[in-house]
C-alpha cells in the first residue's frame, strides 16, 4: 500500500471565473503556480492580475471553478489554517490609527496563536527578523501614519514575512518604493525564494523586473485569458510583448543578468521630403 501522494502543485487554480458584482474579469482561467517558484503575473491594466492573485490567497470567491492549495479545495480550510499556509500582501492596506510599526508586524503572528499558546519567544523573534529583513527594525516604536509611503510598504511586508509561511503572494509589492527601494524588496524576495524556498507569486508591472527576477511567468492578456507561461527566456519575445501589451519593442540580453530585457521601439520621427528631420532643441531656439 502506498501513503498520500504529495500534489503536483501546492498552489493551483482550475476552470475559474472571476467577477466583481456582475463585471466578468476572467473566464475558464487555469494556471499552476509551481512549486518554490518565483511566479510573477504580468498583463495590461484590467486584465485580471490582483483579481487572479486574490482568488488564489482565498480573498475572493470564484463564481465557479476551484483554488486548491495542497491537493484541497482552498475553501475547505479555516481561514487560520490558510494563513499559516500562505501570505497576502495586498496592494492597499490600512493600519489602525495610532498603530506602532513594531505591533502592526507582530500581527502577522495571529494564525499562530492559541488560547493556551500566547505571545513567544518564537514569535518575538519572528518579528525582529521580519522587521530586519526589510529594513524597518529602526522603525519599530514609530506610529506607522508617520511614515512614507514607501517605509509603509516595507512595514506591511515585514508583517508577511513575519507570518512564516513558505507560500508569499504580493500584489504590487513595489508600490510607492523609489527605484533602489524596489530593487531592494525584489532582492529580499528572490532571496527568500533561493535560499528559504519560499514559493512567490508576486503582480508586477515592470517586465524588466519581471524578468530579471521570476524563474516563472503567467503572462495574462485583456479578458483574463493566458497568453503564455513557463520561463522568462521562453516567454518574453517581441511578438507577445506586441501582441499583448500593444508595444512594439526589441527584446536584448540584460548585460547585468542575462534575462531578457525590453527595449520600446523608438517613435519615428517625420523627415520632411528633401530634408533631414527637424532638431527639437533647435526649433524650440530658433
Amino acid at each position: 500500500m502506498t501513503g498520500p501522494q504529495t500534489p503536483a502543485h501546492r498552489l493551483r487554480a482550475e476552470d475559474l471565473t472571476l467577477a466583481y458584482d456582475q463585471r466578468t474579469v476572467a473566464t475558464s482561467l487555469g494556471v499552476d503556480i509551481p512549486d518554490r517558484s518565483f511566479t510573477v503575473i504580468l498583463g495590461p491594466n484590467a486584465c485580471g492580475k490582483s483579481t487572479l492573485l486574490k482568488a488564489l490567497a482565498r480573498m475572493l470567491k470564484p463564481k465557479a471553478g476551484q483554488v486548491y492549495l495542497d491537493g484541497q479545495s482552498i475553501a475547505s480550510y479555516r481561514s487560520r489554517e490558510v494563513a499559516r499556509r500562505l501570505g497576502l500582501l495586498p496592494q492597499s492596506s490600512n493600519a489602525p490609527g495610532g498603530i506602532t510599526v513594531g505591533d502592526l508586524v507582530a500581527r502577522g503572528r495571529y494564525p499562530h496563536q492559541r488560547l493556551l499558546k500566547q505571545w513567544s519567544a518564537e514569535d518575538e523573534d519572528a518579528v525582529t527578523e521580519a522587521m530586519r529583513q526589510t529594513g524597518v527594525l529602526e522603525l519599530a516604536d514609530r506610529p506607522v501614519d508617520d511614515l512614507s509611503g514607501g517605509q509603509r510598504q516595507r512595514v506591511w511586508l515585514a508583517m508577511v514575512l513575519a507570518q512564516q509561511t513558505s507560500i508569499l503572494l504580493l500584489d504590487e509589492p513595489t508600490t510607492y518604493l523609489d527605484i533602489s527601494h524596489q530593487v531592494e524588496v525584489l532582492d529580499l524576495c528572490a532571496d527568500l525564494h533561493a535560499r528559504k524556498g519560499h514559493t512567490v507569486v508576486a503582480v508586477l508591472h515592470d517586465l524588466n523586473q519581471a524578468c530579471r527576477y521570476a524563474t516563472h511567468l503567467v503572462v495574462l492578456r485583456a479578458g483574463g485569458t493566458v497568453a503564455a507561461e513557463g520561463p522568462p527566456a521562453d516567454v518574453m519575445t517581441a511578438e507577445l510583448v506586441e501582441d499583448v501589451f500593444g508595444l512594439p519593442c526589441r527584446i536584448i540580453d540584460d548585460p547585468e543578468t542575462g534575462t531578457p530585457l525590453m527595449v520600446p521601439a523608438a517613435p519615428r520621427r517625420h523627415v520632411p521630403e528633401g530634408g533631414a528631420a527637424a532638431d527639437p532643441v533647435m526649433a524650440e531656439t530658433s
